[in-house]
């Protein structure tokens, strides 16, 4: 018995010497990775489409069929990219057309080093995108940065939105959180430097890791290292505006708003919701149980179930 395991140990070895030879080439994890994010896409009903607005090539998706739906609008966080919002979008795409948009300086729009990131840009950058493509009213979307994009956009323009829904979104910091002490520290886990950096950033912005198999992870950590200093830059000009109140922000807000967070949020303390909850005349709080900073990724079901019942309420349907 032995020695028949061994001959067919002997006969796989030249396979798997080879698959260890592709798997480490670049090329060929790429590839796994375009092609696995193309089955995802497919899923969602979404194609890539770009634009130029701005001085900045946008890359977005959007669904292959836009229909007289209502039309949802999403709007990722720091240092992720719309591809965050895939398994989420596959859950509505049937009642609603959907752009999930890579912000200036993420994901595959342009990354420059000349422009400012800080949240007011970002809000005219995303009202640019918007009247480029023509879209009137739509529901907004947004986790984390992408949330306080969401907010002073709702606040500056009260009658070109919808809707907003905020998942875990940045902006008020009245807890303190375990990532503003570990900043405190002059420590910053959503900074990706090697590899290492990039698995304990999982860590700790989610509680609930979706699967992802190794040629992905692979990618996504090289490109995490590969965007480090524009992702440093980014971060600095976000901060630059903290000490301004975003209180009055939210107390302009006038549309309605649900508040979706993760109760093991460790980027962003989950009692800051409550904080949104009691400035935004017309919200809903929801608080869900053994998830962190992503709602949408980590739990997408779950979370487009909450917005697709929200937006649908809020369109009369």
């Amino acid at each position: 018995m032995q020695y028949a395991k061994r001959q067919v140990m002997l006969r796989l070895l030249p396979l798997t010497l080879i698959l260890l030879t592709l798997a480490a080439c670049s090329g060929f994890k790429n590839g796994v990775y375009d092609m696995a994010m193309g089955l995802e896409r497919r899923g969602a009903d979404l194609e890539p489409a770009t634009l130029h607005v701005d001085g900045f090539d946008i890359a977005l998706l959007e669904s292959r069929d836009r229909g007289e739906r209502p039309t949802l609008v999403l709007v990722h966080g720091f240092a992720t990219s719309k591809e965050i919002w895939l398994r989420f979008s596959r859950q509505l795409k049937k009642d609603f057309n959907i752009i999930a948009i890579d912000l200036p300086g993420h994901g595959e729009s342009s990354k420059r080093m000349d422009k400012d990131y800080s949240i007011p840009s970002q809000v005219g950058y995303l009202r640019a995108i918007l009247s480029e493509m023509a879209v009137d009213a739509p529901h907004l979307a947004g986790n984390s940065m992408g949330g306080a994009i969401v907010s002073l956009y709702a606040a500056r323009y009260p009658d070109s939105v919808a809707s907003i829904t905020l998942f875990n979104p940045a902006g008020i910091h009245t807890h303190e959180s375990e990532l503003m002490r570990l900043l405190a520290r002059g420590e910053n886990p959503l900074i990706v430097e090697n590899s290492r950096d990039y698995k304990q950033m999982m860590d700790f912005t989610m509680e609930q890791k979706p699967f992802l198999f190794w040629p992905i992870t692979s990618v996504l950590t090289e490109k995490a290292i590969f965007n480090r200093l524009i992702n440093e830059k980014i971060f600095k000009d976000m901060r630059r505006d903290e000490e301004e109140a975003f209180e009055d922000v939210l107390t302009a807000i006038k549309v309605p708003a649900l508040i979706v967070w993760g109760r093991h949020d460790r980027v962003i303390n989950v009692e800051n919701g409550r904080v949104f909850d009691d400035l935004i005349s017309d919200s809903r709080l929801v608080i869900l149980e053994e998830v962190g900073h992503a709602p949408m990724l980590e739990t997408p079901e779950a979370s487009a179930l909450l917005m697709g019942d929200f937006v649908l309420n809020c369109s009369g349907h």
